[in-house]
């Protein structure tokens, strides 16, 4: 069983990548193009490209950085391997996504695989991506100190880390509370309040991101959020398509 819902989920991972490079070709890769352009404007030469493939990794908000004397693809090269390597990752996490499914399936109270599929990347969205961003958005490569690039990397993957563990503690806890009894309102205003107090511990612990200097507050902001849109479709894509992958199969199973 756990071999279909990991080949499920290669698939629905692969097809979520694709879309989501494409999202990232026409919203994400035009900003980048600003942002390596100021870069050359202010080194006073000609745009080379950056360290990493965009939004493949790099600098501790999971954004490439150029280093000193760094060898570098062109932007040309980069936007040709883009949806190669968002389907490429894509596919990894799916196969993730389809291991932690088989895993909770019988634990999720959802009514259906489809409802667990969207809950649980809704889930894991949140915690491997929309709370890491509330402390380390991404940042274009013109940002931050090549020097910290490897104190970020280790803080923004402890972030990714410890948020996801946030999010099963509470799911863990709300599940508890339910089998003892507790009202669904107070069960809900506890493990609320109790995972934003962690969740604003991590928030001061964790030492603070790039400062961005004087680089436009505009395209910054732009970049963030199509960035994490990027992450948005690939999640919400893998669990629409992995949920009707399992609906389909069950369907299949019936007649």
């Amino acid at each position: 069983m756990i071999t279909r819902y990991l080949r499920r989920g290669m698939a629905a991972g692969l097809l979520a990548g694709l879309l989501a490079g494409l999202f990232a070709f026409v919203v994400a890769e035009p900003l980048l193009d600003r942002a390596v352009e100021l870069e050359a404007s202010a080194a006073g030469g000609e745009p080379s490209g950056v360290a990493n493939a965009h939004e493949g990794g790099g600098d501790a908000e999971g954004h490439p950085q150029r280093e000193e004397g760094e060898g570098v693809f062109s932007r040309t090269t980069q936007k040709a391997g883009l949806f190669f390597a968002t389907g490429l990752s894509g596919a990894f996490f799916g196969g993730v996504f389809g291991l932690a499914f088989a895993y909770f399936r019988g634990r999720m109270d959802s009514g259906s695989d489809w409802a667990r599929s969207v809950s649980l990347a809704a889930a894991i969205f949140a915690g491997a991506a929309l709370i890491p961003s509330l402390k380390y958005p991404a940042n274009p490569p013109t940002v931050g100190d090549p020097e910290t690039i490897g104190a970020r990397t280790i803080a923004y993957f402890a972030m990714v880390g410890l948020s996801l563990l946030v999010v099963v503690a509470a799911w863990y806890v709300s599940k508890l509370l339910r089998e003892r009894g507790v009202s669904p309102p107070a069960r809900q205003v506890a493990v609320g309040l109790g995972t934003v107090a962690v969740l604003a511990g991590l928030l001061l612990v964790l030492p603070a991101a790039a400062d961005p200097g004087d680089f436009p507050a505009g395209l910054l902001w732009n970049f963030r959020l199509s960035s994490l849109g990027t992450q948005l479709v690939l999640w919400t894509g893998l669990g629409v398509l992995f949920g009707a992958l399992c609906e389909r199969a069950n369907r299949k199973e019936l007649l």
